[in-house]
């Protein structure tokens, strides 16, 4: 309003110059005009303090909210996770959009809180105590993508619970960085594997199998076991059963029962998905299906390549296994591209070699990024078309036959 004023009464006093002396009219009309200009100027630079003082607030604001992001960004739980996931959270709601927008951190953006993943409210954590003698712990590596999570892990788990009445069906998440995402944004509590057992040892279960939903005998396979073996003797019995692909050759050769089902059920599934009628039709149509797995240092990593084999065994020209981390080399998305290109198949199709379609299946397959597998395969200029289908193996019904076959041959 001050500067309002000023800028009034300086037009006033121009204008009673202007009609009292006829003769210093221009002289009269040039200080105003620069009195105005410098009045303006004034208020432009004030703004522009004011806007940066803005900015400066606006960044501290989303920087606060990055760091308690990248606080239970971490795969080590604590006494007090619960409540740095309760201030996170109640931190992200009080930001303004324009703040939000801003947020970045070591592992913090915008998607963190942001994202429209689905409806947690869908799932079933499956926490509840009142186990009984019997229960079947199903362990995933986990997602915090609400529909993949309800669709693929869920999925797997309810077709385990309808199979095994008599038990009582409960989860458990190997990666805490996932369990404190989602029960930060969007309050669903899960266990993590010691969470699972104490509460499997409180509740007095004497029959403890547990199914990993893992692909393979990795990495997390390996952590899961180890996470068991400091249990074993709370219970009368506990058996853990085999992941989906079942055990590991020796060699890229080597494929067993497990890999042959997975590989009709995954690729059948693909095929009636693009609106083939069979794998041959598709073949006639020019079109190659490349399933993207996650990719390991591990020495299971030779799961891959034997995925590779039995596709080759069962005839499945046109189908390609690559992995996000190009481990073995072979899978590397430049080597699909390659090897796609060079059996001359001129659309693709992608789809993820993964229980859960998660954020490697929407970003790393199919995001717009330039290193996203969609935008390689097209950037390489070799395809006609590139689709993708986003959605996990856990919500296929032959798959979740597979967990339920391994589950049985361990109850039994």
């Amino acid at each position: 309003m001050k500067k309002m004023t000023t800028f009034v009464c300086v037009a006033a006093i121009t204008a009673s110059l202007l009609a009292g002396c006829g003769g210093k009219q221009t002289e009269t009309t040039a200080a105003a005009e620069s009195t105005a200009a410098s009045t303006e100027a004034a208020v432009s630079t004030e703004t522009a303090a004011e806007s940066a003082e803005g900015t400066d607030a606006d960044k501290e604001a989303a920087d606060k909210v990055a760091a308690l992001i990248d606080a239970i960004y971490v795969q080590e739980r604590n006494d007090s996770t619960d409540e740095q996931c309760k201030e996170a959270k109640a931190a992200w709601d009080a930001l303004t959009d324009a703040q939000k927008a801003m947020v970045e951190g070591e592992n913090a953006d915008p998607d963190y809180f942001g994202r429209d993943t689905g409806d947690a409210s869908k799932d079933d954590p499956r926490n509840q105590d009142d186990i009984g003698e019997n229960e079947l712990l199903v362990v995933s590596f986990g997602t915090s993508f609400n529909d993949s999570r309800v669709k693929d892990i869920k999925g797997i788990e309810d077709a385990l619970q309808e199979a095994n009445p008599d038990w009582s069906v409960r989860r458990a998440f190997t990666a805490q960085i996932i369990i404190n995402h989602v029960e930060a944004r969007d309050g669903e509590c899960i266990d993590n594997m010691d969470q699972a057992l104490e509460r499997a040892v409180a509740n007095g279960v004497k029959n403890l199998v547990i199914q990993p939903t893992h692909l393979m005998h990795g990495a997390e396979y390996d952590e899961l076991t180890e996470a068991v073996q400091k249990y074993e003797d709370k219970f009368e019995s506990v058996k853990i059963s085999e992941p989906l692909l079942g055990e590991v050759g020796d060699d890229a050769t080597v494929v067993n029962d497990d890999k042959k089902a997975v590989a009709e059920a995954i690729t059948s599934e693909a095929v009636k998905t693009a609106g083939y009628d069979s794998l041959d039709a598709a073949k006639e149509d020019g079109t190659a299906f490349v399933f993207m797995g996650h990719g390991t240092s591990h020495t299971a990593k030779i799961s891959y390549s034997q995925m590779q084999s039995q596709m080759k065994d069962l005839g499945y020209e046109n189908v390609f296994i690559g992995t996000v981390e190009g481990e073995p080399e072979d899978t590397a998305c430049e080597a699909v591209i390659e090897a796609v290109k060079t059996a001359g198949y001129k659309k693709v199709v992608l789809r993820p070699l993964m229980v859960v379609a998660g954020d490697h299946a929407n970003n790393d397959m199919a995001g717009d990024d330039d290193d996203s597998w969609k935008s390689q395969f097209t950037a390489s200029g070799n395809f006609d078309s590139v689709d993708c289908q986003i959605a996990g193996l856990g919500e296929i019904p032959a798959v979740q036959e597979i967990y339920k076959a391994h589950t049985a041959a361990v109850i039994e």
